[in-house]
């Protein structure tokens, strides 16, 4: 009878030490996708003063949009939470594509070589985003779904591990944008 309650003991030890093991994975691989998310934000933040100040030069009466788009780059460099982000950076994506849509407006503009490279560069980061993002919500969702399963939940919140959030847009901004708002 002694056996058997050592035995359990030890599987139960086991179960634990490789529950919290997979949690810390499952945590860890959240904070590194997030890491990849910022490290693509930061590249288009770091893209959108050049393309400001290039379309600037052409196109001096899109003023408003060019201070929205200063505007949202400074919030979303400043916003820690996955989800106020996503609703900034689609507001901001919005507008980096109607800024995009200029050159069809200024032939000079289309014609830069820095609004051209600037232009493919963030087509880039948008498309690295959109795979970033993607990873990320399935990082948080394994996460979330570890967390919240018994019998791992009793491990996840005796160790203090919790729901990771994802990253999300508004419901209104999940439409698609027309391309009438874009010019």
């Amino acid at each position: 009878m002694e056996w058997i309650g050592i035995g359990l003991t030890v599987v139960l030890l086991a179960w634990s030490i490789w529950t919290y093991n997979r949690l810390v994975m499952r945590r860890n691989r959240v904070a590194t996708a997030w890491s990849d998310i910022d490290v693509q934000l930061t590249r288009r933040h770091d893209l959108v003063p050049n393309l400001v100040k290039v379309v600037k030069a052409y196109a001096g009466h899109e003023k408003g949009t060019l201070e929205e788009v200063t505007r949202l780059r400074s919030e979303a460099m400043s916003t820690q939470s996955p989800a106020r982000l996503g609703a900034i950076e689609n507001d901001l994506e919005k507008l980096l594509s109607r800024l995009l849509v200029l050159k069809e407006n200024y032939p000079d503009l289309k014609a830069s070589d820095n609004f051209a490279q600037l232009s493919d560069q963030l087509v880039e980061v948008e498309n690295h985003l959109q795979y970033a993002r993607r990873y990320y919500n399935g990082a948080v969702r394994d996460l979330n779904t570890q967390v919240g399963q018994f019998p791992d939940l009793i491990i996840a919140k005796l160790l203090g591990f919790t729901e990771a959030e994802f990253y999300a847009a508004d419901a209104n901004q999940r439409q698609a944008v027309s391309v009438g708002e874009l010019s």
